[in-house]
């Protein structure tokens, strides 16, 4: 998986296999042939691309980033979704998949109710304007 995870956030941020290659200190050809999953790279090497990719090594080896931008999982088919995993910036904010926006009928805007249960964990729902239907 380290290898479609890091084909994956290279072209999301913009990198050439060369480009990533020298802010690691090797080269083209090693970087291909981690793509490619022919070859791995050191722990030493894990934990430069985290940094770069913004990310945990952990995330870097086992979480699918490479389906973030497709549909969301449905595991059950009932209508309950898994759209991936998202970080927390240093302001406390989130960026939600594009898929769970869509979904949702979620734009630039809109607010969202956070819910809270300390065994269950956490909601977002999305809340109308009050003011709308007195708009109509």
């Amino acid at each position: 998986m380290i290898g479609m995870n890091l084909k994956y956030l290279r072209k999301k941020y913009g990198y050439s296999q060369e480009d990533l290659a020298e802010r690691l200190g090797v080269s083209r050809q090693s970087v291909a042939k981690w793509e490619n999953e022919e070859a791995l790279p050191d722990v030493e090497k894990c934990v430069t691309m985290a940094q770069i990719f913004e990310t945990t090594v952990e995330m870097l080896l086992v979480c699918p980033f490479y389906e973030e931008e497709s549909d969301a999982l449905t595991p059950d088919g009932d209508g309950k979704y898994i759209f991936g995993i998202v970080k927390v910036s240093e302001r406390g904010q989130i960026t939600l998949p594009k898929h769970a926006r869509k979904v949702f009928g979620i734009e630039a805007g809109d607010r969202l109710l956070v819910l809270g249960d300390e065994k269950k964990g956490m909601a977002l729902a999305k809340i109308k304007n009050p003011f709308d239907k007195l708009m109509k």
